[in-house]
């Protein structure tokens, strides 16, 4: 099976959203009302260098990720990409869907002049943990998140 990845339209939003509430940590995070999907999606089409990509096998949609690029002053003005929102439908994984997928983010993020990609990840999610591991990623920093 070969997955094609590809930016998203609007149209894929749905099928993006049943993705990120394919998981245990999704299902408690995500709402069945799409309008503040849609209006997110329009706003990250409208600012540029944040782009929402899929990935499909024929015509369904079975993957996604959003990468975010970011220039910057710190490590000599490195470019950088943030890597979110990655996920597999439960029905593929374990077919190497997630190595497609990562392979595909660093080479737009090369593509677009980054030297580093970046993420985070729940630390409950112990299966992610262990594929970025095998994908070469170092867990190098602690993330914090505060509620605005």
């Amino acid at each position: 099976m070969t997955v094609a990845f590809q930016p998203a339209t609007r149209a894929d939003v749905p099928a993006v959203v049943a993705l990120l509430a394919d998981d245990i940590l999704g299902r408690g995070r995500e709402t069945a009302d799409l309008a503040p999907y849609l209006a997110a999606f329009d706003a990250m089409r409208a600012e540029g260098g944040n782009t929402l990509y899929v990935g499909r096998i024929g015509a369904a949609i079975v993957a996604c990720y959003q990468l975010t690029l970011i220039s910057g002053l710190s490590l000599s003005a490195a470019r950088r990409a943030l890597l979110e929102g990655v996920r597999v439908a439960s029905t593929h994984r374990g077919q190497r869907i997630g190595e497609a997928l990562v392979a595909d983010a660093e080479a737009r993020a090369r593509a677009a002049g980054c030297r580093l990609i970046h993420f985070t990840t729940n630390k409950a999610r112990g299966d992610a943990h262990r594929f970025y591991d095998r994908m070469g990623f170092t867990p190098s920093h602690i993330g914090y998140k505060k509620p605005l």
